[in-house]
């Protein structure tokens, strides 16, 4: 079957001039390319990832213009992930995006629930679903009044991937967090939203079984491989403060494997 042509929506039509936004796993991958298109429309950077090749992401993205900043985080740590939203909020003096990209996933198309070990179900969750939790707490205070978060969550939640329960439970976790936050923080004007690709064609998914890849490409209403670009799009509309409309709600970018 034929990859599908991929038509993401242009940076160009999305105004993002100005804004500062936070991306976390943004060293490569999905969070790397969520990065350069907030660049492409006009945002100020700060990215954040535990691995230091997004030192290099982060100089290169400041080589095509605009401020770019880079801080190593690791989400399981606490002390680290305050001292970094502290040192953010400090130069910035606030902060108008977030995108809680960060995430591990392990075993996709391997282990069944019951030979998962507890040291991985632990690790999961720690940086899944607690480290998301730890750096939108951290950086909620320093919220603009147009401030928005937009959680990174996966299909897997919507449709119950089987083989893969760490991760499609932290998934799970991340798509009610969205929920429950998007009332607390409402009434400051702050919107979160969640997304929930399917598996996207890139770097950090050259693990994936080819299978599993196929389960998907072949399952789409749109048939084919997807890609990081069919997806920022998406999210660089969600950090507008015309996106406040969709509050509390996920949207399931997966070109039509499953439907919310």
């Amino acid at each position: 079957m034929s990859s599908t042509v991929s038509t993401p929506v242009s940076p160009a039509s999305v105004s993002l001039a100005g804004r500062r936004i936070v991306v976390t796993g943004a060293a490569r991958g999905l969070g790397l390319e969520i990065a350069r298109y907030c660049a492409q429309a006009g945002a100020r950077l700060w990215l954040i990832d535990i691995l230091e090749e997004g030192r290099e992401a982060a100089d290169s993205l400041a080589a095509e213009g605009g401020e770019v900043h880079f801080s190593k985080m690791d989400l399981a740590d606490p002390d680290n992930v305050a001292s970094v939203c502290a040192e953010v909020a400090s130069e910035w003096g606030g902060l108008d995006g977030l995108v809680n990209n960060a995430a591990i996933a392990t075993n996709v198309g391997g282990k069944v629930f019951e030979d998962i070990d507890l040291a991985l179900w632990d690790r999961v969750q720690t940086v899944n679903v607690r480290g998301t939790w730890l750096v939108t707490k951290a950086f909620s205070p320093h919220f603009s009044s147009t401030g928005r978060i937009v959680n990174v969550a996966s299909d897997t939640a919507l449709w119950g991937a089987p083989r893969l329960l760490a991760y499609t439970s932290s998934k799970g976790a991340v798509l009610a967090m969205t929920r429950s936050l998007s009332r607390e923080l409402g009434a400051r004007g702050i919107g979160i939203t969640a997304v929930a690709p399917g598996i996207l064609r890139c770097e950090a998914t050259e693990y994936v079984p080819p299978e599993r890849h196929e389960l998907y490409e072949n399952g789409r209403s749109v048939p084919g491989a997807q890609f990081p670009s069919d997806v920022t799009g998406v999210i660089g509309f969600l950090l507008t403060p015309e996106a406040l409309v969709l509050t509390g709600q996920t949207l399931p970018v997966n070109a039509g494997f499953v439907f919310a």
